[in-house]
């Protein structure tokens, strides 16, 4: 990737050869990506993994808060639309006592159900009604965008039974949060939604019921990357809601991965096999049916019980069936048929009519992460009690103006997906991975081109100022963008320097798609021309001394550009600086003609060592009152060490009568005791500052980002179109800030939203309002503007990060951050950067060392 600091080519190896392993692959600043299709494929996804807070009524705000580098592929990620909705109770608790608070009336349409919060259980449901929902709102309003077939399949949801319709809900949500994959199988005696089904048999009848299909009308058509769709996804003369196990089940490694242990075994038993685990009995399995011929055992069946019988009331596995009556005589057609007798019918869901509610869901949610949340949060954010910013709705119906573009959009999120796949995905990319990455860029190289010249030509005249910002997304240019990028890191790997530079520049000529690269995008393309261009483009007009000072020159002016480009962020201005500086001297240019960046020079932090008072558990218990073992001590002494060196230690408060407390306790009571007040809010302060002096900015009108009259934010706040899209807005209230009229701002905004307790992203309202004048009083206003741009830039990125500790000192005038870190803590990437920013904006930052001068064991 190009990464956010890109040193020399020695120390960094970025040129070694390919027999050397990559490096560790972790969550880089300057590639984080907030797409629609970042569910699927961005390597750079955040993990939903909230940290505590010391407050419960804040607004969750971003994706992700945790100091820690990512370096797995998430199971869940929040929806724009997710991220934009109050958090309110999603479990099962919660969704029954929606359900069940007014289940009287009989006979509401699903209207009549979400206005009246009536559900009547066995007969409506809230997970029903979200995806149906989700599927009239995209008919009326962008039914353009689907054929004859497709509003066929639309037709036939609609005439289904209740119950038909829920065990294809739940199926669905049960596949995308716990399974991952659309092809796996369930077993019928297993499902366990008899509560809300009183017909199961019939329910599953319903959903194999095959529908015929009007002729297609449109041509498939094919998006560079992807040869064709993916298997089974395109509909056909007929189609059924899911597959049966009778029909499609032929083969024994299909059939035997349904088994369960215990039925495993006793197959493995009757055929004289062996194995130690799952895996082992499977393979013996496999391997023994390929070798000897049938033993007759057409009369084997399982032990029937009261749920067997049930299940398989409409299943005859007779031996001359269709399913089985093809197959050969060997042993394998034996296995098959005793293992369908075990299992009993099973059910899985159709690929082409589920690919197709995806694309529904794509187009109401403006995601392609599709989870049990996603169905339910919209709906129980409508009917909870809450007040919500006044604002102005607006849902555009030219987000996709065609079919065309809507496949072509979903076909680049697989091609992106397939190169993340390769890059990010699977440890150590080889050099035959390197290669058919480089296939796929050149392919999409040409429409990314095209389709580049067409997204500029709307802007100029189809889309108002500021409305293009946010639909771009969603645009097939974005993600053809975002491989182009990867493209560009493969070059370099080839060492291909001259052609990446020319993509680089290609890249930085447009201003429509992830703006917020263009740091790292100048960056590597002012080190290719220092380092490499120099050789790569020689000309006998000039020496080589000659030819490395020209393009040392080129490289200044790349860096002086990327400093006035207003879209190039924040976070990116110091290693610009860094490098200019360096050029500047290298070309000998008179002092006088230096850029001088001794006002925004960084200071170092101050390190703070304070000590204290540690406790460690004794988590080994005594044994029936015996002594314990020098065997359990030293397990218990690994515990504590494990514990010192990743997780959370525990400390004494001394201004709390010694009691137990975290170790950003202990260190916050030692600042009180210097004359510091403060909180240990981990960003919480930051985030309510934000919201209070950029409220009115936040719900400004602009199209498309108010979907739903229940957000606590706009849709484009975390992502890059946010800044953009507000740029005179945002660039009129920091300047307002750094003159100094930071209070009167956050008094206006808590004097007119706090009695309504609005949900605000960001907004903690428990903070005291007069703790929160003093801070803006405390700040310089040009330090508190810097601090507010970068949340603006990238809100959801530096959510995470901020020092732990934030303290003011009113006597001063000042303001102070500390980061905690006890012994064999060490500061992450975000960390460091946030460090950055606040000590180029001038405000205090210390690292604060807990030591621990005594410890104490307890139990």
């Amino acid at each position: 990737m190009l990464g956010q600091r890109i040193a020399h080519p020695p120390s960094t190896k970025f040129d070694e050869d390919f027999e050397l392993p990559a490096a560790k692959r972790v969550k880089r600043l300057d590639c984080i990506d907030t797409s629609p299709s970042r569910a699927l494929s961005d390597e750079e996804s955040f993990t939903d993994s909230p940290r505590s807070k010391s407050r419960r009524n804040e607004i969750a705000d971003s994706e992700a808060e945790s100091d820690e580098e990512v370096q797995q592929i998430p199971h869940e990620s929040q929806t724009e639309l997710e991220s934009a909705l109050p958090p309110v109770k999603t479990d099962k608790e919660a969704i029954a006592e929606y359900e069940a608070s007014r289940a009287a009336e009989v006979g509401l349409d699903l209207q009549g159900r979400l206005g009246q919060r009536i559900w009547v259980p066995g007969k409506s449901s809230i997970y029903v009604d979200a995806f149906n929902l989700a599927l009239e709102t995209v008919l009326d309003e962008e039914s353009h965008l689907f054929d004859e077939a497709e509003m066929a399949v639309f037709n036939r949801w609609r005439d289904m039974s209740y119950e038909g319709q829920y065990l294809y809900v739940e199926m669905i949500s049960y596949v995308r949060l716990f399974l991952r994959k659309t092809a796996a199988w369930h077993r019928i005696n297993r499902l366990k939604y008899y509560g809300d089904i009183a017909d199961l048999t019939a329910a599953v009848d319903e959903l194999h019921q095959p529908h015929p299909l009007p002729a297609a009308t449109t041509a498939e058509q094919t998006a560079p990357g992807e040869v064709e769709p993916p298997k089974d996804t395109v509909l056909a003369e007929s189609f059924t809601f899911a597959d049966s196990s009778a029909d499609h089940i032929d083969s024994l490694d299909e059939a035997s991965s349904l088994l369960m242990l215990e039925e495993l075994k006793t197959i493995a038993k009757e055929a004289k096999i062996q194995g130690k685990n799952k895996r082992e009995l499977l393979n013996a399995l496999r391997k023994t049916s390929q070798k000897q011929g049938g033993l007759g055992w057409s009369g084997l069946k399982r032990s029937e019980t009261e749920e067997s019988i049930k299940s398989e009331a409409s299943i005859d596995y007779d031996e001359d069936d269709g399913a089985l009556n093809g197959l050969s005589t060997n042993r394998d057609s034996h296995f098959l048929r005793k293992i369908l007798s075990t299992t009993g019918l099973c059910i899985r869901l159709s690929a082409a009519a589920f690919k197709l509610f995806e694309r529904v869901h794509l187009v109401f949610y403006k995601s392609t992460e599709w989870t049990e949340k996603s169905l339910t949060t919209i709906i129980l954010a409508r009917i909870s009690r809450r007040n919500f910013p006044s604002y102005i709705v607006s849902r555009s119906t030219n987000i996709f103006p065609s079919r065309s573009i809507l496949l072509e959009f979903e076909a680049s999120i697989r091609t992106q997906f397939a190169v993340d796949s390769i890059l990010e995905f699977n440890g150590t990319v080889n050099k035959d991975g390197l290669h058919r990455t480089k296939a796929i860029f050149e392919e999409v190289y040409p429409r990314w081109l095209t389709i580049l010249l067409e997204e500029q030509q709307k802007e100029e005249r189809v889309y108002e100022s500021g409305e293009g910002a946010y639909l771009r997304r969603f645009s097939p240019a974005w993600v053809y963008t975002r491989i182009v990028h990867k493209g560009a890191y493969v070059l370099g790997r080839f060492k291909e320097h001259k052609r990446e530079h020319q993509i680089l520049t290609e890249l930085l000529d447009q201003h429509l798609f992830h703006a917020a690269r263009r740091g790292a995008w100048y960056q590597r393309k002012a080190l290719l021309e220092e380092h490499y261009m120099w050789a790569l483009s020689r000309t006998e007009a000039r020496t080589d001394e000659q030819q490395q000072k020209h393009w040392k020159r080129i490289a200044l002016r790349t860096c002086e550009d990327g400093l006035q480009d207003r879209e190039c962020h924040l976070i990116y201005h110091h290693d610009l600086q860094k490098r200019i500086s360096k050029l500047e001297r290298q070309l000998k240019i008179a002092k006088r003609h230096q850029h001088d960046f001794g006002h925004v020079r960084l200071a170092k932090p101050i390190e703070r060592f304070v000590e204290g008072t540690r406790v460690e558990r004794d988590r080994t218990p005594s044994r029936n009152g015996r002594r314990r073992s020098s065997t359990d001590l030293a397990s218990a002494a690994k515990d504590n060490e494990k514990g010192r060196r990743g997780g959370k230690t525990i400390w004494l408060d001394p201004l709390e009568d010694q009691n137990e407390c975290s170790v950003e306790a202990m260190c916050l009571s030692h600042y009180r005791s210097l004359g510091w007040k403060g909180y240990h809010s981990e960003g919480g302060i930051i985030r309510t500052l934000f919201g209070y002096l950029f409220y009115d900015v936040l719900f400004t009108y602009v199209p498309n980002v108010f979907q739903t009259p229940f957000q606590t934010c706009p849709l484009d706040l975390h992502t890059d179109a946010f800044f953009p899209s507000r740029f005179s807005e945002i660039n009129q209230r920091l300047n307002d800030i750094s003159n100094g009229q930071g209070v009167e701002i956050l008094k206006r905004t808590h004097e007119e939203q706090q009695e309504r307790q609005t949900c605000v992203v960001g907004i903690d309202w428990g903070f005291e309002i007069d703790d929160l004048v003093e801070i803006v009083e405390c700040f310089r206003g040009e330090a508190l503007s810097t601090i507010c741009k970068v949340m603006a830039q990238e809100y959801q990125q530096r959510g995470g990060g901020i020092p732990d500790l934030f303290l003011w000192d009113k006597g001063k005038g000042e303001v102070m951050f500390a980061e905690v870190k006890s012994e064999n803590d060490r500061l992450s990437d975000t960390q460091r950067l946030w460090i950055d920013v606040l000590s180029g904006a001038g405000v205090r930052v210390e690292l604060c060392n807990a030591v621990a001068k005594e410890v104490v064991t307890r139990r």
